[in-house]
């Protein structure tokens, strides 16, 4: 009993701070379907993928069942439920909010490493980092790494620690999808010829010519190098790390310039240009954002 209250003082608290919340059962699960529910025999819920006419008063749906009405978190359909409940989850995206689950020691690693500071809740495994934005969701988008935002349910583990930012780029890329390998019988597309970077171009730039040629030729190479696949990823990479180089500078360093030549090398192998462009200057904001 005392359990059931706790949690259900837990998901009122939420839900007053505009957080949509769900109980869960052993296991991490949302609990089943009604029977009227079962198999989507009521046509679902109005917020689902599939919107349907669903007004089940029971917590059905998982994610979809998420409320902040305290009338229906107390109500006789919900209260027999946080008998039962272990746990209390949230639903990120209707509270408008990204979680990174970053679920080993190697995931939080490349997340301190690559991603801006932001609120972190740690975990059994590893840690949640929280965003302020909306994105959809998905399930390993690199190792130990899913996306939970809409459409999904985190178990709530406390408030965490750290001013919460807001989404950035290289989250939102983590989704994005490429098709890096041309269709059989077809050459892979390439950009008309474009100005190299040179001073001409980088007036304020504190590094030598033979510097940044350097690295950039080194990470053209990079993304040349992903023939099969990865090459969007590779590009995203290449630009926010050249980037990252010149946030000391004055400016302007010619950042376009050598974006430019990062999307010719990945249209090269076969990256359909808009991809491209997305991952590297994707690449090109984050490393600003993580110099600011």
């Amino acid at each position: 009993m005392n359990a059931a209250n706790g949690l259900l003082r837990t998901a009122l608290r939420l839900a007053a701070a505009g957080v949509p919340v769900l109980p869960l059962r052993a296991g991490k699960l949302p609990f089943g379907n009604c029977p009227a529910c079962a198999r989507s025999a009521c046509g679902d819920r109005p917020n689902m993928k599939n919107a349907g006419p669903c007004q089940c008063p029971a917590p059905c749906h998982a994610w979809a069942a998420a409320t902040t009405d305290p009338r229906v978190l107390a109500s006789p359909a919900w209260v027999p439920v946080w008998h039962e409940a272990v746990a209390v989850a949230y639903h990120p995206g209707g509270a408008g909010l990204t979680v990174v689950d970053l679920d080993n020691a190697a995931a939080v690693e490349w997340a301190r490493e690559t991603l801006p500071a932001t609120r972190t809740v740690p975990t059994t495994r590893g840690e949640h980092w929280i965003y302020r934005g909306t994105m959809p969701s998905s399930n390993a988008v690199r190792p130990g790494v899913d996306i939970k935002s809409t459409m999904q349910y985190v178990r709530w583990l406390g408030p965490g620690a750290g001013r919460m930012a807001v989404l950035p780029a290289a989250v939102r890329a983590l989704v994005e999808k490429e098709d890096t390998t041309p269709a059989p019988g077809e050459v892979a597309s390439s950009l008309p010829a474009r100005p190299t970077w040179g001073r001409s171009v980088a007036t304020g730039c504190c590094h030598t010519e033979r510097y940044v040629r350097t690295g950039l030729e080194r990470g053209l190479a990079l993304v040349r190098a992903r023939t099969e696949s990865g090459a969007g990823s590779q590009a995203f990479g290449v630009a926010r790390f050249l980037a990252a180089q010149h946030t000391a500078c004055p400016g302007p360093c010619g950042l376009a310039a050598i974006g430019e030549e990062i999307v010719a090398a990945a249209v090269s192998v076969g990256v359909p240009e808009p991809y491209a462009r997305r991952a590297v200057a994707n690449g090109l904001e984050t490393a600003v954002e993580r110099a600011v």
